[in-house]
């Protein structure tokens, strides 16, 4: 075994492997960015080295300062987490080069999975089944289109590099063929530094179901099950399980047997995922699943694997590395209830899933039975420079039903405040009839979208309390307590306050009144709500609303106000009159920067006439790429950016004035 490693990477991942590594006495070396400082990561570490500044390209992404950093340190060997170089066959390469172990495959098994086009010539080869399509060299646009229009529409235009979803459309006719071939191209060449694609048939209603496969230096290859996930947005997993619900034994043999032919094709050493299509419009069969692509490395979702065979997948990774073999053989593995994972994320799914910002205020995790991964602490910022995972959340039970219900508790007991987070979407998202009763697909959440993303008005407790606080005056803390700051009672007549109250585009009027004895009420139009103070523990409170007792968490941050109540999360916000965002959502004149990022695409000029939804400029940022819209027809009149430029969160990138305005 090492006596000490570094870990290529950061967040979560790299604190996963930290936790792992201690258990087993190997010392571990942390790396960091400017960015990254103070992280979580950092501070785990027996050590930690500096590595550049805040872009991945001069951090994470480099090479030389990897490997100098753990030549520097002494370390045995180097762990590449996930993402980042943990697929670059030229950094396990070099690597090796420098007399370290690469904690992952061979070189030359990662190069001979790196490209899907290649990768599924050999699948066939070694006798797995393929999905439909063109995965040849040839790259003319106009070809492509014919071998698109050959396939069937929908096809499915993938970058033949890397993977997360980037440089990956779905083409629904031929007219849209070629924009999304450009934009496909682009954000595969920004994300991987390769713009070849390849084309495939886009099945209707697939099933997104994985196998984990491990080899070892000896030659021996197991599997170690399978994983569902499919329920996804932009490509990108959200919630996956353990087993896959519908699984057959027919079919899970067949499947893992493909998965471990795979890997045996390539001398395949390590923790690796063999990702299958699985056309399941006539539910699933063993003769209608498909070789997607392999990672060649520890996934994201790995900790739903570990809790239903009971083992430790970085330990496993260690030993292998070190020279041991296998812990255990395929005889050994058994399967071991059911197990799911939730990827909670600062992002805004009322709005796409554009990507957040912003300082954690308040960040609480359920206490009891749900694993915590996480790669941030209450505190923390959520940068634009990389990733915006705040944490997964694991449970395990006997039973799916169990399981299902474990997570949904888990992520009701889970709070978040101070930036936007993709929470409430997930606890929708647990108890969608469709996933609950087991039937998930790769279109669901695209489907039921609305349901899962939209806004949901407070209730009128919610609204009452939140008006309560902000009658209480606009401090920071609540240390002004705002259950007294109006008075018990006047002389001549009750203390009373005026509120308005915003949440999401909706604003509420309203007035508090103090009835003394920490009584409150807000009258309506056509009721009046209640409510008395019975307990208070810093944040928390204990409060009877008609004759019913709750708790109520309450957290201020810099432009609003959350609540925790009954198992849901209430944001209220103050409007900034110098923030663009009331503006966009109006269909105002000003076209804002969601965030901060690059200006990859200026599709107008000034003097341009403009129709409403017309995209106006592709930005990237956190690792994808915004396409911006017209809020409204008009004109535009000014164009502050152009292609290249980096902009700051809430930047005016141009304005429109109608079309009759000279």
């Amino acid at each position: 075994m090492f006596s000490k490693i570094l870990i290529a990477n950061r967040g979560e991942i790299a604190c996963r492997i930290i936790r792992t590594a201690r258990h087993l006495g190997v010392r571990t070396v942390a790396v960091y960015s400017d960015a990254d400082i103070d992280a979580l990561h950092v501070t785990l570490a027996d050590e930690a080295i500096h590595i550049g500044t805040a872009a991945a390209s001069e951090s994470y992404l480099s090479k030389e300062r990897i490997i100098a950093a753990a030549q520097r340190s002494g370390a045995k060997a180097i762990h590449p987490g996930y993402g980042f170089l943990s697929e670059n066959a030229d950094f396990a390469e070099a690597v090796e080069k420098a007399g370290l172990t690469f904690i992952g495959p061979s070189p030359a098994s990662i190069r001979a999975m790196g490209l899907k086009d290649a990768a599924k010539a050999l699948m066939e080869q070694a006798g797995v089944p393929v999905v439909p399509g063109y995965h040849g060299d040839k790259q003319d646009t106009a070809f492509l289109a014919e071998r698109a229009a050959e396939i069937g529409f929908p096809v499915l235009i993938k970058a033949r590099a890397g993977g997360g979803g980037k440089g990956m459309r779905r083409v629904d006719r031929l007219e849209e063929f070629a924009a999304a071939l450009e934009a496909a191209r682009r954000e595969a060449k920004s994300a991987f530094g390769d713009d070849a694609v390849l084309i495939e048939k886009y099945l209707s209603q697939p099933r997104h179901i994985e196998i984990q496969v491990f080899g070892d230096s000896q030659g021996n290859v197991v599997h170690l099950f399978e994983r569902d996930c499919s329920l996804q947005r932009r490509h990108q997993k959200v919630i996956e399980e353990a087993p896959a619900p519908g699984m057959t034994m027919e079919m899970r043999s067949a499947m893992g047997e493909a998965a471990v032919r795979a890997a045996r094709a390539i001398d395949y050493r390590g923790a690796g995922t063999v990702e299958f299509i699985a056309d399941v419009s006539e539910g699933l069969s063993p003769d209608r699943f498909f070789f997607m692509e392999m990672n060649t490395r520890l996934q994201v979702e790995h900790p739903v694997t570990e809790a239903i065979a009971g083992v430790d997948l970085v330990e496993w990774q260690l030993r292998v590395a070190s020279g041991e073999p296998l812990p255990k053989t395929q005889a050994e593995l058994t399967i071991d209830g059911w197990a799911f994972e939730a990827r909670l994320y600062a992002e805004d799914p009322s709005r796409g899933f554009l990507p957040a910002t912003g300082t954690l205020a308040h960040l609480k995790f359920p206490e009891g039975d749900a694993r915590i991964d996480a790669g941030v602490r209450q505190g923390d910022s959520i940068t634009p420079y990389y990733d915006p995972l705040i944490a997964k959340l694991i449970v395990h039970a006997p039973t799916r039903e169990a399981a299902l219900g474990k997570l949904t508790r888990a992520l009701r007991d889970t709070q978040i405040a101070g930036t936007a987070s993709n929470l409430d979407f997930l606890i929708r998202l647990s108890e969608q009839p469709d996933f609950v009763t087991g039937h998930p697909d790769t279109g669901l959440i695209d489907r039921e979208v609305e349901a899962l993303t939209s806004v949901q008005p407070p209730d009128d407790v919610a609204l009452v309390i939140a008006a309560i606080v902000e009658a209480g005056g606009l401090t920071r803390s609540l240390s002004t307590d705002p259950w007294t700051s109006l008075g018990a009672w006047q002389l001549w007549g009750e203390a009373s306050r005026p509120v308005v109250l915003y949440h999401g585009s909706d604003q509420t009027n309203c007035r508090v009144i103090a009835k003394g004895q920490d009584l409150f009420s807000v009258p309506f139009d056509d009721r009046t709500v209640s409510i008395r103070l019975v307990d208070r523990s810093g944040d928390t409170c204990r409060l009877e609303v008609d004759g019913r007792q709750v708790s109520v968490s309450i957290f201020r941050i810099p432009h609003g106000l959350t609540l925790f109540l009954d198992g849901q999360t209430h944001r209220f916000h103050r409007p900034d009159p110098l923030d663009g965002e009331a503006e966009m959502v109006a269909g105002g004149d000003r076209l804002i920067a969601p965030m901060p990022g690059l200006i990859k695409i200026v599709r107008v000029r000034e003097g341009d006439a403009v129709a409403k939804g017309q995209a106006l400029i592709v930005m990237e940022a956190m690792k994808m790429e915004l396409t911006l819209a017209a809020m409204r027809d008009g004109v535009v009149e000014s164009l502050n950016v152009s292609e290249g430029d980096q902009t700051s969160e809430s930047a005016v990138l141009l304005s429109l004035r109608p079309e009759d305005t000279q």
